[in-house]
């Protein structure tokens, strides 16, 4: 059975350790000047360098050769992952009295020490504060904000940095080389943008590329990584910018039936963000941009990444096709002919030009009753956008028709549209809008158009239940459904 590269070309000394210079220079200083502390803590990212390090130390340390394939019995490792509770522990701490076998040191190697239980911890810690001279803790951990302060000031804490992209390329340059492995540059580029600084992840990855193709290229590591080409996030970008959010959907839509990630495609979308945001000095859309940068962040946590994506994408284009598209108000002539005596005669008094402004900004802001349904849309986008942007970037994908009076027909392209205004909160929302706008009280009904015919459901009235214990969690959970028995 072959070896692993990450286990074959394993830092075997020091001096072979890559990207951690600060730490090796530290130790190689004190192995010469003899300074061996009683105990060492080994923190940073995964697959960095910290395990090995502790290997190469407890056997520098004893002036043991170090080799994978043999075990020294007086270097002990300790996974505190699956030895965490306080019993391993105890027995650990009995057994640190007895004197080594062959070597100088007895040596400790605890690795993932976070995971111990804070029983363990305060077992470790007695003999932490008091060691016998023959033994030394080599502690290793990617979670040290998970230690006690306790744990952390009896120790020489060293920290280990992510691997930079240059110090990756050229391991991977000499590995693929030695290895024979035909690689082009530009997918060592990638494969080292997409290791997270990993030394391990790199070399698994590269060793997970040689087995897919006898030559790797750009397009092998794509498709190992799980990530979308470059082309649809392009075209995702396009519409975006152009707040088309029908082909927004569509072309997210065509990703997840493809088997792509939410989070894989937010993080790319992200640094494709961030190149843009950075290659350019000054830019009229820079904060909104940006704002979409930190909404992005926030996909993989959610509760459900792809359906947030969806919302966040949906708003930004809301925001970016009102921003392109929204005309300029003029202000009709028959209220510009009303106006202006109004004004002129506050402008005549000289001695009160604080209230001729303010009669000015009162006249000017003060909205126009609607006349018509053309009229009434436009004002109910425009008011829901002020007050209910969320909502605003809903409602405007759909096709408004008014039946009669008072019956607005909503239809949508997308279900994921109709079920968001058919949530009873937004759809008391809207009718609260349409009645302040219009005076009368409108029943609204949400359609779907899968294939350019519109499906009638139920007209959902937006009056609220007798119950009032119904009422009362309707409005805690912002919408419910009454089922009857």
């Amino acid at each position: 059975m072959g070896q692993a590269l990450y286990r074959k070309y394993r830092s075997k000394s020091l001096k072979d350790v890559v990207g951690q210079e600060h730490v090796t220079k530290t130790l190689e200083q004190a192995l010469k000047l003899q300074q061996i502390s009683h105990a060492y803590l080994f923190t940073g990212p995964r697959g960095v360098g910290k395990t090995s390090v502790a290997r190469i130390l407890a056997h520098e340390i004893n002036n043991l050769p170090y080799t994978d394939d043999k075990a020294d019995i007086d270097i002990i490792e300790i996974d505190a992952a699956s030895n965490r509770r306080i019993d391993e522990i105890r027995e650990l701490r009995d057994k640190v009295y007895i004197a080594p076998t062959s070597a100088k040191y007895k040596v400790y190697i605890i690795d993932e020490v976070h995971m111990l239980t804070r029983e363990a911890f305060n077992a470790l810690l007695k003999t932490l504060e008091e060691p016998p001279e023959h033994v030394v803790f080599i502690l290793a951990t990617t979670d040290a904000h998970k230690l006690p302060e306790t744990i952390v000031s009896r120790t020489q804490r060293f920290h280990f940095k992510p691997a930079e992209s240059s110090d990756l390329i050229a391991l991977l340059q000499k590995i693929a080389k030695a290895e024979k492995i035909s690689i082009t540059p530009e997918a060592i580029t990638l494969l080292a943008e997409h290791s997270d600084g990993s030394f391990r992840d790199a070399l698994s990855l590269l060793d997970q590329a040689r087995s897919h193709a006898k030559a790797v290229e750009v397009k092998t590591i794509t498709e190992l990584l799980g990530l979308p080409p470059a082309e649809a996030l392009q075209n995702l970008l396009a519409a975006l910018n152009k707040g088309d959010a029908t082909k927004l959907v569509r072309l997210l839509s065509e990703l997840y039936n493809q088997g792509f990630q939410a989070t894989t495609i937010a993080k790319q979308l992200g640094e494709l963000l961030r190149a843009d945001i950075v290659s350019r000095s000054s830019s009229d859309d820079q904060l909104n941009k940006l704002d979409l940068l930190g909404k992005l962040i926030e996909v993989p946590p959610a509760y459900d990444p792809e359906r947030y994506l969806e919302i966040v994408l949906l708003q930004a284009a809301s925001t970016q096709a009102v921003q392109t598209t929204e005309p300029v108000t003029v202000y009709d002539s028959e209220v510009m002919a009303e106006i202006t005596p109004v004004v002129d005669e506050v402008l005549l008094d000289e001695t009160s030009p604080a209230q001729a402004v303010k009669a000015a900004a009162i006249v000017k802001t003060t909205p126009k009753k609607p006349t018509n349904n053309e009229e009434l849309w436009a004002a109910l986008l425009q008011a829901l956008k002020q007050k209910h942007n969320t909502l605003y970037g809903i409602v405007r994908m759909a096709k408004p028709s008014f039946a009669d009076e008072n019956t607005l027909q909503l239809t949508f392209a997308f279900a994921f549209h109709q079920k968001r205004l058919n949530e009873t909160a937004n759809r008391q929302l809207l009718a609260d809008a349409i009645n302040q706008l219009s005076g009368r009280q409108f029943v609204i009904e949400c359609l779907l158009d899968t294939d350019g015919s519109a499906a009638r459901q139920t007209p959902q009235k937006t009056t609220a239940p007798p119950d009032s214990s119904f009422s009362t969690i309707n409005n805690i959970f912002s919408g419910a459904e009454l089922l009857e028995s």
